[in-house]
């Protein structure tokens, strides 16, 4: 297994303007493999898909290409792959469409941990149907979202239930195979917001039991837009709201309006550019997506370790992190020193580490943080210890200054 950062990092354009960047969470930098894609595909000829002209045939090709580089990296069909404008309008699209089968008295659960995406297309599509929004809490001392949690608000009438891979505000990884095992015994889809959990470690679907699967390219190293995996058996018994002329056929059903072919182009080259983090690793890209999740995890690891090492010498620091399975995002507040103050003052220092709930409010408010929750702390495979060194010291040199 080999990780070479430094290797890693000269291939990040904005690496060179010296940011050390912490807001991985929100968004990644960009390689410049993808970059490269994305021009490239706007170079050449594009129209709309097809088979007789170069501009159908490339749009055609970068299609078919997306959809097989993103099932590798998920461990799923590529005849299961949805693209759309983003995570969230993809839950508002599939919230409108799975709820046309949901009626007074059938349940649908969320959790307070989630990100708002995984909650209110269903809170918002379960009272247009006349179903009961069942909330399953999370631990706020410990973080943790356990089997338990959610099956206590399981029953009979569940529908459908709707959680976070891993908690894009504190890193919680709840037990996903397990709660989709318990959601299928009552009868329910379980529904699986993996946006931030897909930028740090594996994902297979299938084993995850996830029915559905979202993620967001822009969060690994991609361009702006979603996904969504599912079975294409499962995908074949929808019937979402869609133009009479467009396609029926699975999965392009679910696909509204031309899809961003540069934008396509650029989520292949990041997936292979993942594929090579590991420059020892061999095999499909599949196999070599693992290898270098494994290699992207030690090392990120190793950093977190360095992080939280450097943060217990800090007084007046509160680490509102704490699950036993997490990803590298840590949320911080302060006594006596407001989270955005140290967003600034870290900013002026070319650190970024923004402060916010980051749409994830129910779980702010549930940690006691209100709608303001605290500075947010995002490890990315460009990451380095000299980045790590740079926020501990502005960190300190913040607690120390006023």
């Amino acid at each position: 297994m080999t990780y070479d950062i430094t290797a890693i990092r000269s291939r990040f354009p904005a690496l060179a303007a010296g940011t050390a960047h912490f807001d991985g969470p929100g968004g990644t930098q960009t390689p410049r493999p993808v970059i490269d894609a994305v021009a490239d595909a706007l170079a050449h000829p594009l129209s709309n898909r097809g088979h007789t002209v170069p501009g159908e045939r490339n749009a055609e090709s970068i299609v078919i290409e997306a959809r097989r580089a993103v099932a590798d990296l998920l461990g799923a069909q590529p005849s299961g792959i949805v693209f759309g404008r983003s995570a969230t309008q993809l839950a508002y699209d599939f919230s409108r469409t799975l709820a046309k089968t949901w009626s007074p008295g059938d349940e649908v659960v969320v959790t307070r941990l989630d990100h708002d995406a995984n909650i209110r297309p269903w809170v918002q599509a379960a009272d247009r149907a006349g179903a009961t929004v069942r909330w399953a809490d999370f631990d706020p001392a410990t973080g943790e979202l356990t089997v338990d949690d959610i099956r206590a608000v399981l029953s009979e009438r569940t529908r459908l239930v709707a959680v976070t891979a891993a908690s894009n505000l504190i890193g919680t990884r709840p037990a996903i195979a397990e709660i989709s095992r318990l959601a299928h015994e009552a009868g329910a889809f379980t529904y699986v917001d993996g946006v931030h959990h897909t930028a740090h470690a594996s994902v297979d679907v299938e084993r995850l039991g996830a029915d559905f699967f979202v993620c967001s390219p822009y969060k690994f190293l991609g361009p702006h837009h979603g996904v969504l995996a599912a079975r294409p058996e499962l995908l074949e018994t929808l019937r979402p709201d869609k133009l009479l002329p467009s396609t029926d056929a699975v999965p392009e059903r679910f696909e509204l309006g031309t899809l961003p072919y540069e934008f396509l182009a650029g989520t292949t080259a990041a997936v292979d550019f993942l594929a090579g983090l590991d420059t020892c690793a061999t095999g499909t890209r599949r196999q070599r997506l693992i290898a270098a999740y494994t290699a992207l995890e030690a090392h990120e690891d190793s950093l977190r370790t360095q992080l939280d090492k450097g943060l217990s010498s800090l007084e007046g620091v509160t680490i509102h992190s704490r699950a036993a399975d997490r990803t590298p995002t840590l949320l911080l507040t302060f006594e006596n020193h407001g989270t955005v103050d140290a967003y600034r003052f870290l900013a002026e220092r070319g650190v970024h580490a923004p402060s916010g709930s980051f749409y994830a409010v129910e779980a702010s408010r549930r940690l006691g943080l209100g709608d303001t929750g605290g500075l947010r702390i995002g490890l990315a495979p460009y990451t380095c210890t000299e980045d790590v060194d740079r926020l501990l010291t502005g960190l300190s040199e913040f607690l120390t200054s006023r």
